[in-house]
């Protein structure tokens, strides 16, 4: 189910940061790969990218918005199934940060220091530095978020968090 820009809250400028990485054939090819349960690897790291976006037209900070969402998008970026066993699957917990900023950096050689941060840190604590800038400490607190949702959430896949609908308040009381 392919949700519409108009569901998503600065739906038209977020896609507009990541349409170029969104299109690409490698990135495309995550739907293929579970991811925490319920959803796929696309899904969750579009999910990730789309929190920080909304984290950072909430509340700012010194990151580009444009720096923050691209590199958050890309944080998973490894291009395997952690489930197919063999090497692949032996630590990928640990191992897979640098293979995601591998991947990202020979399609992407322009990352800023601050990107390849949010790439090669996410995962901590599992992996033992942390992250060095605020970037890659949103992008870490984000993905914890969006695997609990991924894990435990309704089984509602879409590639972002939709705005609730609020209800309205009759205050017309007779």
């Amino acid at each position: 189910m392919k949700q519409s820009t108009r569901t998503l809250r600065g739906g038209k400028e977020f896609f507009s940061i990541v349409r170029d990485i969104l299109a690409s054939e490698e990135f495309r090819g995550m739907r293929r790969y579970q991811h925490h349960v319920k959803g796929n690897l696309y899904d969750h790291s579009v999910k990730v990218a789309y929190l920080c976006f909304r984290h950072h037209k909430r509340f700012g900070g010194r990151t580009d918005v444009t720096e923050l969402v691209r590199g958050a998008v890309l944080h998973d970026y490894y291009l395997y199934d952690l489930h197919g066993g063999g090497e692949t699957h032996t630590l990928h917990w640990f191992k897979h940060p640098q293979k995601a900023l591998q991947n990202a950096l020979a399609r992407y050689p322009e990352l800023t220091d601050s990107q390849r941060d949010m790439i090669q840190h996410h995962m901590f604590p599992l992996t033992p530095v942390p992250p060095k800038t605020m970037a890659g400490w949103l992008v870490c607190f984000y993905d914890k978020i969006a695997a609990i949702s991924d894990r435990f959430g309704t089984g509602r896949r879409g590639n972002a968090p939709m705005k609730k609908k609020e209800k309205k308040i009759d205050n017309n009381i007779s």
